[in-house]
């Protein structure tokens, strides 16, 4: 696919000298993903084949018990733009994140599922909405939004535990955002720097604290409809996740509010 990369690159925002910025970052955690991650960094080869610029792929991957390193390893092998990244601990998929978050070298990062669940088309759609709204710091995808193609549906149980989930975030945390959970985001580098040097859950209800700090930290976020095809080997562990979701959530309005205060946006 051949397009042209915008230069987002702000000295005055981004971190780094421009010698040592990339445009763009995506960040993908893994866990026991041998089956399906190796699938997915030859998508991501197959797709970014043509594109000259150094961007880069951070490939976070969670201590498994499969041969997830390996075979991401084999499959990224030739491609310097592709890192495969141990992190030798299982925190959790919000822990994975953060940890990519923090290293990435891009003007704008994004986190991505390993499965790509949101195709890289939309990556360029992304980087695109960016390009054209430079007040925007966040960018968020949303399979809740009225113009998302949502190819491959999640059963009818799991979209009503996602319905109820939302409800909750409503009333608890991100009011006016539908879609807190799809696993498509993105972050302009200095909101990247602030929001996740804040971030202090692991787990699944990691995307509803960052969106309160991006918040309370005075980031514009916009929300975009995606297209989507839902995996059926979802890690979301349906009878035990929801439930520490929730526990996490009820305390993360108070969690984001501490933090701000000891850790308030510098001038």
């Amino acid at each position: 696919m051949d397009f042209q990369l915008p230069n987002f690159f702000a000295p005055d925002e981004a971190s780094g000298s421009p010698q040592t910025r990339v445009p763009f970052t995506l960040v993908i955690p893994a866990y026991n993903e041998e089956r399906r991650l190796p699938t997915s960094i030859r998508d991501i080869r197959s797709f970014f084949k043509n594109v000259q610029d150094n961007f880069e792929v951070l490939i976070m991957v969670e201590k498994s018990t499969d041969r997830t390193v390996e075979l991401a390893t084999e499959a990224a092998r030739g491609e310097p733009r592709i890192q495969i990244i141990d992190n030798k601990v299982q925190k959790g998929k919000g822990y994975a994140v953060k940890s990519g978050m923090l290293r990435a070298k891009g003007d704008i990062v994004f986190f991505m599922d390993a499965d790509l669940s949101t195709p890289l088309v939309e990556v360029i759609s992304f980087l695109a909405h960016f390009a054209e709204h430079p007040q925007t710091d966040v960018l968020i995808g949303s399979r809740a939004h009225a113009k998302s193609n949502i190819i491959k549906r999640q059963s009818l149980f799991r979209q009503s535990l996602g319905r109820g989930f939302n409800k909750f975030v409503q009333f608890f945390g991100v009011k006016g955002i539908e879609d807190t959970q799809c696993g498509f985001k993105a972050f302009r580098a200095k909101a990247c720097r602030e929001v996740f040097s804040r971030q202090s859950l692991n787990g699944f209800a990691f995307d509803v604290e960052i969106l309160m700090l991006a918040e309370e930290l005075g980031y514009k976020i916009d929300v975009l409809p995606v297209k989507w095809i839902n995996s059926p080997d979802s890690k979301v562990r349906i009878f035990i996740d929801p439930l520490k979701m929730l526990w996490d959530l009820m305390k993360t309005r108070r969690l984001v509010q501490k933090t701000i205060r000891e850790k308030p946006l510098s001038p």
